[in-house]
């Protein structure tokens, strides 16, 4: 017979998962997405470089990491559901205040609120809620979750283009305020609807009471195997952070030429391929083995462009695997954690995961740029890719730790 929990999975879960779905594509198409499209507009209303406006766009990632914690305990102790309600509204609020900002003071506070709502509504608070409210379905909506909101670039990023033709950025960001406000935010308040069950039912403290054999790590390796898990996040996630924000420029400079952007384009197609690939063959394995292979490919993906370039076969292959890899990485980031700790202060690890790695992710495109001004492009990716492979011999070692508690007895 079914737990109580199993069948509220089975029962609501596909409605769940595209619901916060939608969600997830507005939360990241209007915080994040849009940013690089608005970008030069916001640069000439503020009479400021274009590199002004993203190191905004970093301050506001550094706040989201260290907000991150944070915003995984209220998610423990709240539930998802209507913190991710709350966190609306306040991105909504955050994106009015861009758009009103009459000083580049007030701007630079407006987009740093912007990253300081994003951990309440984004991935980490979305995989959360699947693991409070699915049961042991809850890595496999994560990975039908991320399928969903990996098309937030390819809708964000041509329609902000499209509204820019016929609008200011300004207005722009006031109507995105009113996707979260009006098409997020009550798609919240319906999940939470949905996640109220008797306290009797609800999931157990799994990394305390449940056998080994239900795949998660002994309490007595679980500090050790958290470390590693967030060195490795991080490492990984320095080298994709420095390679995607400056893909186009970096491919440019090692002689690709006008078919850059063609190059780039590979790389979003990618990372959904690849989720339907892990989605169609990952069911029965451990997380661990999708994150070595994701920790493998963005540095390989790294070298193949050092080492073939200016040929455009190479720099294709490169932007598949860099996709691949970060398509791999997006799920693993939720069903790692989950199926080596279980849901017991799921979102606070996640928060933790995430400060680490936002933190890195903030200094990686500096770090490149530096490197590349001083060894030029080709050694810099070669630099770039040694501490990108660091992540996957990390990672190396919580596979060990999952070797060893899987030889204990039950």
């Amino acid at each position: 017979m079914r737990s109580p929990i199993a069948l509220r999975a089975l029962t609501f879960g596909p409605a769940a998962v595209w619901l916060l779905g939608l969600s997830q594509i507005v939360g990241y198409g209007t915080l994040y997405y849009a940013y690089a499209i608005l970008a030069p507009e916001m640069a000439r209303a503020f009479d400021w470089p274009l590199p002004w406006i993203f190191a905004a766009l970093s301050a506001s990632l550094l706040a989201g990491g260290l907000v991150a914690p944070f915003a995984g305990r209220c998610v423990d102790r709240r539930g998802a559901s209507g913190v991710m309600a709350v966190g609306s509204v306040a991105a909504a609020a955050a994106l009015l205040l861009v758009a009103w900002a009459p000083t580049g003071l007030f701007f630079v506070a407006g987009v740093v609120a912007l990253g300081l709502c994003s951990p309440f509504v984004e991935y980490n608070a979305a995989f959360a809620y699947l693991a409070q409210n699915q049961g042991r379905e809850a890595p496999r909506r994560i990975v039908h979750l991320t399928l969903i909101a990996g098309f937030a670039s390819t809708l964000f990023w041509p329609l902000t283009d499209g509204l820019l033709q016929r609008m200011d950025w300004r207005w722009i960001l006031v109507l995105y305020a009113g996707l979260n406000l009006f098409v997020a935010m009550p798609i919240h308040l319906v999940l939470r609807r949905l996640a109220r069950v008797p306290k009797a039912d609800a999931v157990p403290d799994v990394a305390a009471r449940v056998r080994f054999d239900d795949r998660v790590l002994p309490p007595d390796l679980q500090k050790a195997a958290l470390w590693l898990v967030v060195i490795g996040f991080a490492l990984s996630g320095f080298l994709f952070s420095a390679i995607s924000t400056q893909m186009v420029p970096i491919l440019v400079s090692l002689g690709i030429g006008a078919a850059s952007v063609t190059v780039a384009a590979l790389f979003g197609p990618a990372q959904v391929l690849v989720r339907f690939a892990n989605l169609a063959g990952g069911s029965g394995r451990h997380p661990i083995e999708a994150t070595l292979v994701a920790c493998a490919l963005l540095p390989v993906a790294t070298l193949v462009l050092a080492a073939t370039a200016p040929a455009f076969s190479g720099a294709a292959a490169f932007a598949v695997l860099l996709g691949f890899g970060s398509g791999l990485t997006s799920v693993v980031r939720g069903t790692l954690p989950l199926a080596l700790f279980g849901t017991a202060g799921y979102g606070a690890r996640l928060g933790r995961i995430s400060q680490v790695q936002l933190v890195s992710s903030a200094a990686a495109p500096v770090v490149l740029s530096t490197l590349i001004a001083v060894f030029g492009p080709g050694s810099a990716l070669v630099v770039m890719a040694g501490i990108g492979a660091s992540g996957f011999f990390v990672f190396l070692a919580v596979a060990r730790l999952w070797h060893r508690a899987k030889g204990r007895p039950s």
